[in-house]
């Protein structure tokens, strides 16, 4: 599978490029700069992998939920590059690709991420690793204030780990919810390479 994936909902930018079982990354944090830096670390994935985008089976987008403005910005640029080479655009959530990260560096069962939706919210996704290794949704993301996580119980909190920068944003979450939480783990933005089997499996579905 040929595939390139675009992730500019948070602060990270982040450009990933699969051609079969090599990956070329991108990846910044840079605040405010993601109109600077997409088209270059595009650019860069594709010479560094030697091909040229209608080689590709399609692009992956990280759908959010996130910044507004982060979100436009790599939709737009997907959709320009998809239209010029004829290509498919596959959706993927961007709280699923943290929890991707979470399972392929760790042996967590369940990833709970949360990312920072400000005016003291974050955007919210639970997820438990399937038979593919693969995040599975446990309920329906959503934006969520400081309360308790009401869907988790008091069961395999050992295997369970927060994600995402929210649970360091507003530590009153990170609080209430601390007995439903067995580990708080450094992995706060999304990055593209995580999307990319995400993608992969959704391609597979047909999910474009």
């Amino acid at each position: 599978m040929k595939l390139l994936a675009l992730e500019t909902s948070s602060l990270a930018c982040s450009v990933a490029l699969q051609l079969g079982g090599d990956i070329f990354e991108a990846h910044e944090v840079q605040p405010r700069e993601h109109t600077k830096l997409l088209a270059p670390m595009i650019r860069d994935v594709l010479r560094d992998g030697s091909v040229k985008l209608a080689d590709l089976d399609a692009i992956v987008l990280g759908n959010g939920p996130g910044s507004f403005i982060g979100l436009r910005i790599a939709a737009s640029v997907a959709q320009g590059l998809a239209h010029g080479a004829g290509l498919q655009i596959v959706p993927v959530s961007s709280l699923a690709a943290v929890a991707a990260e979470v399972f392929a560096v760790s042996d967590a069962d369940e990833a709970i991420v949360a990312q920072d939706a400000h005016m003291n919210e974050v955007y919210l996704g639970a997820y438990r690793r399937n038979d593919a290794d693969l995040p599975e949704l446990m309920f329906a993301e959503r934006l969520h204030g400081h309360m308790m996580i009401d869907e988790l119980d008091g069961e395999s909190v050992e295997r369970r780990v927060a994600a995402g920068s929210g649970w360091q944003r507003y530590h009153e979450l990170a609080a209430m919810n601390s007995a439903l939480i067995g580990e708080q783990v450094d992995i706060l933005y999304p990055r593209a390479r995580f999307l990319l089997a995400l993608g992969t499996d959704a391609l597979e579905r047909g999910d474009v």
